[in-house]
């Protein structure tokens, strides 16, 4: 909704919602789906929109101490998501102008839309506050598809990266089972 001229009430009540949350479970990150192209309206209505509601979210966010986050989705999976690449997430971080905003990045998503992850990681990686795994195609676990997750790991922790990397896959053939490739490739619980 945050691209949406006809939601900017409840974007502004989800953004306080979203802070009382945020407070009682104790964490410092919150991630903002910025929402889907809206047809008919010109992308730059939305794109400016976006920038002023963002910047409205990192300011009460800033408040608190937390780090609000975007993450760019693929139009694969989600059609006509609204932002799409990593390159359009850099670009709003740097128009918004929030020192606590940062970019969610799904290497699923980011491989889809743009591969590359590894310059893109060595290039970007302080604008990213969270990163999610998983593999391609399926969004199943690593190990089941085409990135070499042994890779980007160790990489990221080559480079410093200094957050958490959250699992967000279909797990094959169940949660459980699906946890084997941390051992596989020399990683542990």
């Amino acid at each position: 909704m945050a691209t949406d001229p006809g939601r900017v009430e409840e974007f502004r009540r989800g953004v306080e919602m979203g802070l009382e949350y945020a407070m009682a479970l104790h964490v410092d990150r919150i991630n903002c789906l910025v929402g889907k192209r809206i047809q008919g309206m010109p992308g730059q209505e939305q794109w400016r929109l976006l920038v002023e509601n963002l910047r409205h979210a990192a300011r009460r966010l800033d408040e608190k101490g937390l780090t609000l986050l975007v993450e760019p989705l693929n139009t694969f999976d989600v059609p006509d998501f609204f932002l799409c690449r990593s390159s359009d997430g850099l670009r709003l971080l740097t128009e918004v102008g929030a020192p606590n905003l940062m970019i969610q990045l799904d290497l699923y998503h980011m491989q889809r839309m743009e591969g590359n992850l590894t310059e893109t990681l060595r290039a970007n990686l302080g604008a990213v506050g969270h990163i999610q795994i998983a593999d391609v195609p399926g969004r199943h676990q690593p190990g089941t598809g085409e990135i070499n997750y042994r890779f980007v790991l160790r990489e990221l922790d080559r480079l410093g990266y200094p957050f958490f990397v959250g699992l967000e896959y279909v797990p094959e053939p169940d949660t459980l089972a699906s946890l084997s490739w941390l051992g596989e490739m020399g990683f542990g619980l």
